[in-house]
């Protein structure tokens, strides 16, 4: 028998079995197998259809199903992660009104720093943990300002997992979580952030019923087992946005754990019990997935990179090289800190944790009589280590201590000068497990029975990878990111 797992991503679809007697991945296959595209009518704008996210999802499933010979009786569960912040809306019928502005549209923006002032910095801070910003509710709000005919048609908003949940079921719902990444919930009175739908002019009415991230939320209908070929009855168990779904990949839930993701952009996510927000202009905080309103909460603070991996690849597609492996072993024949030679990788747009400034990649104290491409390389793994060092700091002076840091086994952790950097200078270990966002999804539809012991078993027993120490002499990594911090601080002077 199996949980089947399902994480809607902005570029593609991607869908797990695991065997629910071990906890074991069986089977992951993704959909389509090139990247899904984007909508964007304007610059700065991201849409994408809900109803191609289901078609695809149903695709991966039938995949699975083929693949794997099983039937639609033998899957027993479904966990859904899909990308956060995400806008879909729809009539009384559940039909779409517009395509979803998606994370990375930025149009929103200057609604949500408008209602930051207007509501005030300490309120903001204190009862949602974040400014409005660009997240869901100030996407709804720019459909009420800009779309008033598409607006007065809505009968619920919904985040991405939410709608996909609602095709399998026909039952619309949210959870906590995900009211929180869209800045819907109050933290300090542990209800609906009333304040902030009053302020936007948003009828409550408008928000789905909310049901607990892990228990019965909902069960296959049979339309849904005649579009996706999952048995009627089937339940849907688990619910959460990617970011804190990755986290729970990697068996981070508890104070002090922290979850890394060196993709891309480079993500580090802590689980904290603590509601400062120091930070909040360059960290953003929700409820995690263990989140309980009646007992010590369980927040998570996502610090994200956005020049991390991308900068990695830009390089390999640049450089007269031809693999990262090739690019690795370059690097490894040059010595710690590069021989001067220091790379700001922030050419990915604009760094929250930066305070949303552009500052573009930077390579700076290059000698072209003695510095040649493994130098470049080296700089590069190092300067996006130095970034995570850097965010950790951040994290570090909002109150987290980490007692852990667990990784997943992705491109960055995959080079040993990248991770042994960052393990170095955090004095930390680094954990690596082989997981995903759907395997972990998949394992979390066994947490309604509340068993999160053998949930962590599970992870390390089948994932773990290896283990990253930090070096005892800091000294030379400690120079080479004290000169890369001066080097930073001197472009951010600047701007």
């Amino acid at each position: 028998m199996y949980y089947l797992g399902l994480d809607i991503g902005s570029s593609s679809i991607k869908a797990a079995l695991v065997e629910i007697a071990t906890g074991k991945s069986v089977s992951v296959v993704q959909e389509p197998e090139q990247e899904m595209g984007m909508f964007a009518q304007k610059n700065g704008w991201a849409e994408q259809k809900p109803e191609d996210w289901w078609k695809h999802i149903c695709n991966a499933i039938a995949r699975l199903k083929k693949q794997n010979n099983i039937s639609r009786t033998q899957i027993k569960g479904i966990g859904i992660s899909y990308q956060m912040h995400g806008l879909v809306i729809v009539d009384e019928a559940g039909k779409p009104l517009r395509k979803s502005i998606i994370w990375c549209d930025s149009r929103a923006v200057e609604i949500g720093n408008k209602a930051f002032g207007e509501i005030g910095e300490d309120k903001c801070a204190s009862q949602l943990l974040n400014s409005p910003a660009n997240f869901t509710a100030s996407k709804l709000k720019w459909v009420k300002d800009n779309e008033p005919e598409i607006y007065s048609k809505i009968h619920k908003f919904m985040l991405p997992g939410d709608f996909i949940a609602y095709k399998f079921s026909n039952v619309i719902n949210t959870t906590i979580s995900g009211l929180s990444e869209g800045i819907f919930w109050d933290f300090q009175n542990n209800t609906l952030a009333d304040f902030l739908l009053e302020h936007y002019g948003i009828d409550k009415s408008l928000v789905p019923d909310i049901v607990d991230t892990f228990g019965l939320q909902s069960v296959v209908d049979e339309k849904g087992e005649a579009d996706s070929g999952i048995a009627a009855g089937t339940p849907i168990y688990y619910r959460a946005g990617d970011q804190p779904n990755n986290a729970l990949s990697l068996n981070v839930f508890n104070p002090g754990e922290v979850a890394a993701t060196g993709g891309t952009s480079g993500v580090v996510y802590a689980v904290t019990n603590n509601l400062s927000v120091k930070e909040s202009d360059r960290v953003n905080n929700f409820a995690h997935v263990n989140y309980n309103k009646d007992e010590d909460p369980r927040i998570g603070k996502l610090l994200c990179i956005n020049g991390a991996g991308i900068q990695y690849r830009w390089l390999l597609n640049n450089l007269a090289v031809g693999s990262y492996e090739e690019m690795n072993n370059l690097a490894m024949n040059v010595s710690v800190g590069s021989d001067g030679v220091c790379l700001i990788p922030f050419g990915n747009g604009a760094e929250r944790m930066l305070k949303n400034k552009e500052i573009g990649t930077r390579i700076v104290n290059l000698n072209l009589n003695m510095h040649h491409k493994g130098h470049v390389c080296r700089a590069a793994l190092e300067g996006i280590a130095f970034s995570f060092v850097y965010g950790m700091e951040l994290l570090k002076s909002d109150g987290i201590e980490a007692s852990v840091i667990r990784a997943g086994n992705d491109n960055l952790f995959r080079s040993e000068i990248f991770a042994n950097t960052v393990a170095t200078l955090i004095e930390q270990e680094i954990e690596i497990y082989n997981t995903t966002g759907a395997i972990g999804a998949a394992r979390a539809a066994d947490l309604h029975k509340g068993d999160f012991e053998s949930f962590g078993k599970a992870i390390i027993d089948n994932d773990h990878v290896m283990t990253f120490m930090p070096f005892k002499d800091k000294a030379p990594y400690l120079k080479a990111y004290n000169n890369w911090k001066k080097e930073l601080e001197i472009i951010l002077n600047n701007k």
